[in-house]
């Protein structure tokens, strides 16, 4: 049988990517429930295959500034057009949102905002208050953009008091122009430093997805360039294409060889290491957070 699909073009999903659909009734009120507060969530605008099992679970992971990215990476299914400006009721909408779905652990990522002088960190500021304000016990957990390597712009964010910091270097090194053109390496892991040392104590995470034509030891060289710069919390899951218009699969990595990334970051060091097929930055974040067992710092 041929590896591709003649209908649809796609390389056929290996037996162990199987998707959790989750409940269908409580995921279509988690979607009723979003909408209603229009509020946006990576879950649907990245096309996430776990937005089953997360909104049937009642939980997702806010959008911030918007559904427009500036930068048109070549894995991301977000639009990339000509952003709106910025909403200022957004913050208090997602605090009410979190609080309707009773979470007492948020994630907040965001679209890319290289039009906005600070980046977007004043929004994720402010995001992160209007969620203590009206839940004073909740944990928060930011994955942001690079902010241009804008070292005020990340203080900002932390200042904050976010209880995990997140951003994701996405790749290996050799494919990093390819899979996220307007990014680079080198800045993302001064990013990751920086917050280590303008936050020390607070949890820095960070992760890629495999399956983009790396090698198993370019991910190792990551994991090791992720640690040397203070990473203590990593991901590494499947990059699943989310539609024709973005870079095919080159490989389906077994699970396996996911086991041997987690034992791989253990050596390492890091705290905790989340390897598997569906694994993404902010799935289960909460569980990861408990199970990582580092000390995190509030407001």
């Amino acid at each position: 049988m041929s590896e591709r699909s003649a209908a649809t073009g796609r390389r056929r999903l290996p037996p162990w990517l199987k998707v959790k659909l989750g409940k269908a009734g409580q995921s279509q009120a988690t979607r009723e429930l979003l909408q209603r507060h229009g509020v946006h969530t990576v879950c649907q605008s990245a096309r996430c295959p776990n937005i089953g099992e997360c909104f049937g679970s009642g939980t997702a992971t806010f959008l911030l500034l918007g559904n427009a990215c500036t930068r048109a990476c070549g894995f991301c299914a977000v639009g990339h057009s000509r952003p709106e400006p910025l909403d200022p009721d957004e913050p208090a909408r997602i605090a009410a949102a979190a609080a309707d779905l009773g979470l007492s652990f948020v994630v907040l990522t965001s679209v890319t905002r290289d039009d906005l002088p600070d980046g977007g960190a004043g929004a994720f500021a402010a995001t992160i208050g209007a969620l203590r304000g009206r839940l004073p016990e909740v944990q928060v957990e930011v994955l942001t953009p690079d902010f241009g390597g804008d070292r005020g712009a990340l203080a900002v964010v932390l200042d904050a008091g976010p209880d995990v910091f997140n951003h994701n270097v996405e790749t290996v090194r050799r494919l990093q122009p390819v899979v996220r053109p307007q990014a680079a390496y080198e800045r993302s892991l001064g990013v990751l430093a920086a917050a280590g040392e303008l936050a020390p104590g607070r949890p820095v995470k960070s992760g890629l997805m495999v399956g983009l034509g790396e090698t198993d030891d370019e991910v190792r060289e990551t994991m090791a360039d992720l640690r040397a710069v203070g990473v203590s919390r990593l991901t590494l899951g499947q990059y699943l294409r989310p539609s024709a218009q973005q870079l095919p699969v080159e490989r389906y990595v077994p699970p396996e060889q996911f086991d041997e990334y987690r034992r791989w970051g253990l050596e390492m060091g890091f705290a905790h290491v989340a390897s598997g097929p569906f694994v993404r930055s902010s799935y289960h974040a909460a569980l990861d957070a408990r199970v990582a067992g580092e000390g995190t710092l509030g407001p």
